[in-house]
């Protein structure tokens, strides 16, 4: 079965809902902060926080090689304040040279990481 590029392996909710709540932990918000903005439970939000937070230094090192390979010329993202905000900057990094590079236009940032993961970002065995 494909799963589409809006979906996670092994998630009931959008990629975009939970890129929106990563993105919101990386800038230091709480999980039940996060839950009530987004307006889902906060022991799943909860989750998604934890296993990115066991994963976070391995997706900033994957997702730096994958910016190294997409861009021409690339630019590492300076430090933003902590191992997530360094993560969540260095995929926003690696979306925008791949933008640049394909030309994929209008495609959510979140959507296109899930692509590049295969869906695995918060699944288990990911990365490698």
């Amino acid at each position: 079965m494909l799963l589409p590029v809006w979906w996670l392996l092994r998630r009931a909710d959008a990629v975009v809902v939970i890129g929106a709540a990563l993105t919101a932990g990386a800038a230091g918000a709480g999980f039940r902060r996060i839950a009530a903005q987004l307006g889902r439970p906060p022991e799943t939000v909860r989750g998604w926080l934890r296993r990115f937070t066991g994963r976070v230094e391995a997706v900033r090192r994957w997702f730096t090689a994958l910016l190294r390979e997409m861009a021409v010329d690339p630019v590492m993202p300076a430090p933003a304040g902590g191992m997530w905000a360094d993560a969540v900057a260095v995929i926003d990094a690696a979306v925008t040279a791949a933008a640049a590079r394909f030309g994929v236009l209008g495609v959510p940032s979140w959507e296109w990481v899930s692509a590049a993961s295969g869906g695995r970002l918060l699944a288990p065995g990911w990365p490698a």
